[in-house]
């Protein structure tokens, strides 16, 4: 912190890949927010993680910038992919994820940036911290988080387990409050007779015909009494 600070307009070449690297993370997050397509917008956001662990890279913090692409690219975005199978969310373009509030997003996005930058400018302007190898190994990493940021750390482990069960529950049917089925409803009436069906025509008294070969029926008895008066 006590090194001369170097000028802004012979920049070194860490700078160079810094800045660089700094563009293609902007320009990636803002696909990321800007594209109608949910897939584009999960590798969008790979590109951009993978410009951030660039960025940690140059910066000599090699342990963080491998758990930027294990942890995020590798994890967080395989989840956003997961969750965008399993809540069954269209993959093609889809008009409803514009809610048509882009100048109020836009206002508010580049309102939030100014004052973030000018913050970061009026405090860091004149300080200036050479990049020495080691200062981003795990040891020193591990110590900090486990000795003063361990709260952060577990809450954000919190909320990762609650977005996987949240995902989980949208994704089941049989849960109260989960997806409904896309398939057709089973018959909720009486099951139909599976025997033959009876006729539904009128009944008459004249019996059919014998077939061929069967013995004619005897003759009614109230038929040989009035044959004999």
């Amino acid at each position: 912190m006590t090194e001369a600070v170097p000028s802004y307009l012979s920049p070194t070449g860490q700078e160079v890949v810094f800045l660089l690297l700094g563009a293609v993370a902007v320009g990636s997050a803002l696909l990321v927010v800007t594209t109608r397509q949910l897939v584009h917008a999960a590798l969008w956001l790979v590109v951009c993680f993978g410009a951030l662990a660039g960025c940690y890279l140059v910066l000599t913090a090699e342990f963080v910038a491998w758990v930027q692409v294990l942890i995020y690219v590798g994890a967080i975005v395989v989840l956003l992919l997961f969750g965008i199978m399993l809540t069954r969310a269209p993959i093609g373009r889809s008009a409803d994820l514009d809610s048509g509030n882009r100048v109020v997003s836009a206002v508010v996005a580049l309102a939030t940036a100014a004052i973030l930058v000018t913050v970061v400018i009026d405090g860091f302007r004149t300080a200036y911290t050479p990049l020495d190898p080691g200062a981003g190994a795990a040891k020193e990493l591990g110590a900090s988080i486990f000795a003063t940021w361990v709260l952060p750390f577990e809450a954000l482990s919190v909320l990762l387990l609650a977005a996987l069960i949240g995902a989980i529950v949208l994704s089941r049917t049989d849960i109260p409050g989960g997806s409904p089925p896309t398939g057709p409803a089973p018959p909720t009436g009486p099951a139909p007779p599976t025997g033959p069906v009876p006729p539904t025509g009128p009944v008459t008294g004249r019996a059919d015909p014998p077939a061929r070969g069967d013995p004619a029926p005897p003759d009614r008895p109230s038929d040989q009494t009035s044959g004999g008066h």
